[in-house]
């Protein structure tokens, strides 16, 4: 069914003449004749009756226009859901409860207005895939894996440094500490059951132990946060390492306790990953944005691998 066809009759049943229907839509009377023939040869039915005061729909043309009335919102809101600036943004952030979700909150505080979908995908090479495809428009992502490098088409920007903190339980023999170093967590244990090999978590938690000579342990199932607060809270010998800007709520009789690192503070680089050609305008204002308000990178003090993303 030709669309055109269809928006023409809805114009002539609005408008009741099919010369101010031909006006309305900027063609002349005869195409307007041309298509309404047309649509009905298709639909196998009269549309209109022509009367001395212009065109009024048949029986049939009147049962016909409130479904080609819903066609047209379809045709508009298909197009709108491709079309950039009016589509919402689309941006992977990892996990909801990390710093690039953070970004995001704050980004969409400053601009209410602008229309966001929020997802979370596993892998830099899924992100990376689906920002080439179009099906996200970008991605945060910390690290790339040592020796890979994004495609051409992919650009990135360093957002923001995330410091490492240790999470304790109150009976950890490192839990009254103000700070604490790297070289004092030589010899503890440090466990971390959601790094999983060969992602680009991984590969920071393996440089980070092969530069201070750290013990990582990712041994047993991922059972999610709430677990792993549960069991760092009843067991002295472990902490875990977590974001200084991730969020996190547990019940008060855990007792757990946040301790930055120090000498150095090891920092967690997050990078926004794009597609150099994506034209939508609300990219340019999440990245002008971020370029804004977070904060520099390379300060005194603080370590991360040399194999960040490029910018």
């Amino acid at each position: 069914m030709d669309l055109e066809a269809v928006r023409t009759f809805a114009a002539v049943a609005e408008a009741g003449q099919f010369q101010k229907a031909a006006a309305d839509l900027s063609i002349t009377q005869q195409a307007v004749s041309k298509r309404i023939a047309a649509l009905e040869r298709d639909l196998g039915v009269r549309l209109f009756t022509r009367t001395p005061r212009g065109a009024e729909p048949t029986i049939d043309g009147q049962a016909f226009l409130p479904h080609a009335r819903e066609l047209l919102r379809v045709a508009e809101r298909a197009v709108a859901s491709v079309r950039t600036g009016r589509r919402p943004l689309r941006v992977d952030v990892i996990n909801s409860r990390g710093a690039a979700s953070g970004l995001m909150r704050g980004f969409h505080r400053a601009y209410p207005d602008t229309d966001l979908d929020v997802l979370m995908l596993f892998e830099i090479e899924t992100a990376v895939a689906a920002i080439r495809s179009g099906a996200i428009d970008a991605s945060f992502r910390a690290v790339a894996m040592p020796g890979r490098h994004l495609p051409e088409d992919i650009a990135s920007v360093r957002v923001v440094d995330e410091p490492l903190e240790l999470l304790t339980g109150p009976a950890h023999a490192l839990a009254g500490a103000r700070s604490v170093t790297l070289a004092q967590l030589v010899g503890h244990r440090i466990w971390m059951p959601g790094i999983v090999p060969g992602t680009e978590w991984g590969a920071y938690y393996d440089d980070l132990v092969a530069g201070f000579g750290l013990t990582i342990e990712a041994t047993g199932p991922n059972f999610g946060s709430d677990a792993l607060l549960d069991t760092i809270a009843d067991t002295p010998a472990l902490a875990t390492f977590m974001g200084g800007h991730t969020r996190l709520v547990w019940p008060a009789d855990h007792g757990l306790r946040r301790i930055p690192v120090t000498d150095p503070t090891p920092v967690y680089p997050h990078s926004l990953l794009w597609h150099r050609d994506n034209p939508h305008p609300a990219l340019a204002t999440l990245r002008a944005h971020l370029a804004a308000t977070t904060a520099g990178h390379d300060a005194a003090g603080t370590w991360r691998p040399d194999w960040v993303l490029p910018r």
